[in-house]
């Protein structure tokens, strides 16, 4: 009989005891004790089950639950001996930080000292006895969500100190989640306060910490070690280039396959691999997203389950106001092409405004790309670089970025939509009222606040060819910035089907010392367009000239004219 499915157990107690569906990730355990390392970072994307692997290993070295082998009898840890006599034998500190969202840096320290004065309470038994002397009582009472900074950055390394001398073993300790914090303090502005903080506490905690045995830390991204890793020598990363842990964060194929066996679903095996499948780690092939897994075999139907369990709104808001080159990948992406890159594992936040790489980094961190090809590049002077080649994930995740692209345009959706519509009905005169108002309306929302789209606004414009992408790619293969006749044309669109026509795109800037008007701007982009004969590549597929529409779209600011030329 199939396992009852249960969504959001990030508890293995409960899960255990319930007997719900469970995959044994539990040889992690062994992999990491044999590994000898004393820090380890494991970064995954979201809802790949970092949390509940956290609370497994709690559940197995802590001494609160010494004797609890019955949470793993029947699992493969539970097959060798030594681990049996290993299991509830440590003081254990497991922290996570999934819950440090705050808008400003005040609110952040106070909540993070609101999770560590937790720690403090449940071991509030300390405080009995003389085991510890009454100035280290005092600071004990003094963890609390309003302590000064100083007090919060060494309440780890202090309660390491406690725990040790009360069960006489170092400690083990899990942080999980480790980067939120500093997620959302480049989101909201603080990211200098953060980074200093964040950096103080992983020193006392990691490094200057004579009491501990093994740490543990899991988080999205590697952020670089200059940031907040600077004095943590002894930290091993692994990241989605290494094959290390490959298989114990997500499930493999036969996992999954043999989950969809269990619960009656195998003739959908080759639709699940197409939606969920694509996830890499160093030599791992067929990683399955387990979220997205675990709520199909619940519901029994193909949806976008892990795209929906968050706003991607960092995702989302890099390729919005990211470059033209930015969004020009992004399109290639959106094609189902691959885009080849140089990386950098490490995110520098710093950067991501203006580093392209950066941003790549931070996409395929977050599992929204995949690597499909890797080698090294040497120039002829011997510098050598890595050069990634990359795709999206799966079609789950093509799901949720064109769910993204359309939640753009939800400001000005109305005058978007009419102005698309325009577009399809050779309505000029609608094409200049309805544009207007959508660039009234959006082109600050393709700002990044340093370069205005009004002085770049090749930003907007690129980001509206994205939208026409989404909106008509059941009628148009849609491209931009390709060869063709004697130039490179800004936006095609392709029929497909022979009833409709081709239409070509041209965005022009004003240029004030050649153009006295828009209409001046107008003439000369449906001009490029007719001398530069970027219709050849239409003609060669056997569309005729009068098939083909050409606009000119002439910008200054936020006003936009848009006229007709001929083909």
């Amino acid at each position: 009989m199939a396992r009852t499915v249960g969504i959001g157990h990030q508890d293995f107690e409960t899960l255990i005891l319930s007997n719900n569906f469970y995959i044994d990730k539990t040889i992690l355990i062994k992999e990491w004790w044999e590994s000898g390392d004393v820090v380890t970072l494991i970064t995954r994307p979201r809802r790949f089950g970092k949390t509940l692997n956290m609370s497994m290993l709690e559940k197995f070295f802590s001494c609160r639950y010494a004797g609890r082998g019955d949470l793993f009898e029947g699992l493969a840890i539970w097959e060798e001996k030594a681990y049996r006599d290993l299991q509830g034998t440590f003081p254990v500190i497991n922290i996570s930080f999934a819950n440090a969202k705050e808008r400003n840096f005040q609110g952040a320290k106070q909540s993070i000292s609101q999770i560590l004065e937790d720690i403090y309470n449940k071991n509030v038994f300390l405080l009995e006895g003389d085991l510890l002397t009454e100035h280290e009582k005092s600071y004990f009472r003094s963890v609390s969500r309003g302590m000064e900074e100083t007090t919060a950055v060494w309440a780890i390394h202090k309660m390491s100190d406690f725990l040790s001398r009360y069960y006489g073993k170092k400690v083990v300790l899990f942080l999980d989640e480790y980067d939120t914090p500093m997620q959302e303090a480049y989101a909201g502005g603080y990211w200098e306060e953060m980074a200093g903080f964040i950096r103080s506490l992983l020193n006392a905690s990691f490094k200057t910490n004579p009491y501990l045995e093994r740490a543990m830390m899991t988080g999205i991204t590697r952020i670089s070690k200059e940031s907040i890793f600077s004095d943590l020598n002894n930290l091993e990363v692994v990241t989605a280039s290494s094959g290390k842990y490959g298989a114990d964060f997500g499930f493999t194929e036969q996992e999954v396959f043999a989950a969809l066996e269990e619960f009656g679903l195998s003739g959908q095996k080759q639709e699940v691999k197409e939606w969920y499948d694509g996830f890499t780690f160093g030599e791992w092939k067929d990683i399955y997203n387990p979220w997205s897994i675990i709520n199909f075999l619940s519901a029994g139907e193909l949806a976008p389950y892990w795209a929906n369990t968050s706003s991607n709104q960092l995702a989302g808001q890099l390729i919005r106001e990211g470059s033209q080159g930015i969004k020009q990948e992004f399109e290639k992406l959106l094609n189902g092409a691959a885009i080849t890159t140089e990386l950098d594992e490490q995110i520098v936040y710093s950067q991501l405004g203006r580093d392209e790489q950066a941003i790549w980094s931070l996409l395929l961190a977050g599992g929204y790309l995949k690597v499909s090809h890797y080698e090294v590049f040497t120039d002829e002077f011997g510098n050598w670089s890595p050069r990634y080649t990359l795709e999206l994930t799966n079609f789950e995740v093509k799901v949720m970025f064109r769910k993204m692209v359309r939640g753009w345009f939800v400001p000005a959706a109305r005058e978007y939509n009419a102005l698309v519509q325009a577009l399809l009905l050779d309505d000029v005169k609608a094409m200049n009222l309805y544009m207007n108002k959508v660039s009234a309306e959006m082109f600050s929302y393709f700002d990044t606040g340093k370069k205005p789209s009004e002085d770049e606004p090749e930003r907007f414009y690129h980001g509206f060819v994205l939208g026409l992408m989404v909106e008509l790619s059941d009628r148009y293969i849609i491209t931009s910035n390709r060869e063709s006749g004697f130039g490179r044309y800004d936006v095609m669109l392709e029929p497909r089907k022979q009833e409709d026509g081709a239409i070509i795109l041209e965005f022009k800037v004003q240029d004030l010392e050649r153009e006295k008007t828009l209409s001046d701007t107008v003439t000369a982009a449906v001009e490029q367009i007719r001398k530069k004969d970027y219709a050849a590549s239409l003609y060669a597929k056997g569309i005729p000239k009068e098939k083909i529409r050409n606009y000119g779209f002439a910008f200054c600011g936020k006003k936009v004219l848009v006229g007709k030329g001929n083909a």
